[in-house]
């Protein structure tokens, strides 16, 4: 029986012939000076075999101690930079981590087959399918363990997700695009836990989705119904006489109650206020300038019909539908923005899924700061705190956001912060001109979906 522990970082470069001298000398140089770097054991660099395009195979070997000693080497190491801004496009780098973790050696004979895939197993998992080699039923704990095991445990891969993704901008990228993932959540999965928990917290109503296990409150009566109605008219005559429009003692303008006719507030006959949902001749014809395609859509008698179904329930299944869209309209977003960073770093060799990834994680990112701010307001009113104290909070952490964004395109494109500010800004036009875009695309089907 042996065990053998220890963490490789594999660094493969493929360099032009013109420079294969000078970089030879530069790799000789940087191998010296990262054996004295803390937490690296040994350091050494081999030729390996040339590429396709006959570039010559050069690999650098790093093995560390652990994940810190790695964490803090990935950290401090200038390499790639270094690389870049000597040799340009005429060196390309690769990189992988090797890992072996502690493991027991067994003779096979001793060894059971897995019961899920058959697998010879070695130790207490199988090292094909990953399912533990005990064959009972688990315990009630053993269940509940394993249900949030996640949340309870310091150590687990959703703490050691969520402290980087708030703190250091990028690195979770830049780790994942260098192929360290295993102690990390799945991008993709984290973005939906995150948003799943976003809109539960912001959109989820105790009174209206638990409402049997309250008391139903009284519903205002028709007199409390026609005064809120009379002060509203009260208020528009105000502003009206403010503004000059109406002298003391005036009734409303003829002209003026004909061009407002279809949207005044009316009291009906049970007291309700209510919304006429006339379109006269004029609106009609505006609709008919429109492309085509849009006016096909946008009929008169559709829009009526939408006017009048909001005003049955007051706008509720309208809000309902909107809500349910929000979440579509953000994944939709993801792609489009993905390839806006495709476009603005042509040279720098990554895929486009890269480039999404970038954003599947500052998406999660954005969602876990809007939970979090959406839960110190409701704390601090429920612990009565001054209301000045979370809304400096919050506005500190909304300038965060963009702060965040621009440092995730330093460490994850790794360019000066001149070019990398014209991109922010280029980067920032376009995302909110996106997210406008499938707002009102989510707002348009709501309204044409109840």
């Amino acid at each position: 029986m042996s065990t053998r522990s220890g963490i490789v970082y594999e660094v493969s470069f493929f360099v032009d012939l013109s420079v294969r001298d000078d970089f030879d000398k530069w790799l000789s140089d940087h191998v010296r000076d990262a054996i004295h770097m803390p937490g690296v054991a040994e350091c050494n660099a081999f030729q390996s075999a040339d590429s396709d395009d006959s570039r010559a195979g050069r690999v650098c070997l790093y093995v560390l101690d652990n994940d810190d000693a790695l964490d803090e080497f990935l950290d401090a190491d200038e390499m790639e930079s270094d690389v870049t801004s000597r040799f340009g496009d005429l060196v390309r780098i690769g990189a992988r981590f090797l890992r072996e973790d502690n493991t027991l050696d067994a003779l096979p004979a001793e060894s059971p087959d897995c019961l899920n895939c058959g697998t010879r197993l070695k130790g207490q998992y199988c090292g094909h399918c990953g399912q533990r080699s005990r064959s009972r039923l688990i315990s009630l704990w053993e269940l509940l363990s394993d249900a949030f095991g996640d949340l309870l445990e310091i150590d687990s891969r959703l703490w050691k997700t969520l402290v980087p993704l708030m703190i250091r901008p990028g690195q979770l990228t830049r780790d994942y695009l260098k192929g360290r993932r295993a102690r990390f959540m799945p991008p993709f999965r984290m973005y939906l836990v995150l948003s799943l928990l976003f809109f539960v917290v912001a959109f989820f109503d105790p009174h209206e989705q638990l409402n049997l296990f309250f008391e139903p409150e009284p519903e205002a009566t028709t007199e409390e119904k026609v005064s809120e109605t009379q002060q509203q008219k009260l208020e528009v005559l105000d502003e009206l006489l403010e503004e000059g429009i109406l002298a003391g003692g005036d009734e409303l303008p003829e002209d003026v109650a004909e061009e407002l006719e279809g949207l005044r507030l009316q009291l009906g006959e049970d007291g309700d206020a209510e919304v006429k949902c006339d379109i006269d001749e004029a609106d009609a014809a505006d609709l008919e300038n429109l492309p085509g395609w849009i006016a096909r859509r946008l009929t008169p008698e559709r829009l009526k019909r939408v006017c009048e179904k909001t005003q049955i329930d007051g706008g509720r299944a309208f809000v309902d539908k909107m809500l349910d869209n929000i979440p579509t309209a953000l994944i939709v977003l993801l792609p489009l923005m993905a390839f806006v960073l495709k476009a603005l770093y042509p040279l720098s060799r990554r895929y486009y899924v890269e480039h999404l990834l970038f954003f599947v994680h500052f998406h999660a990112f954005f969602f876990l700061i809007l939970t979090l701010q959406i839960l110190l307001m409701r704390l601090s009113t429920l612990l009565h705190i001054p209301e000045a104290v979370p809304i400096l909070i919050i506005v500190a952490t909304s300038f965060y956001v963009p702060v965040y964004l621009f440092k995730s395109m330093r460490r994850v494109y790794a360019q000066g912060g001149f070019v990398t500010s014209l991109k922010f800004v280029t980067l920032l036009v376009a995302y909110l001109s996106g997210f406008i875009a499938t707002m009102l695309a989510a707002l348009a089907i709501a309204a044409f979906s109840i």
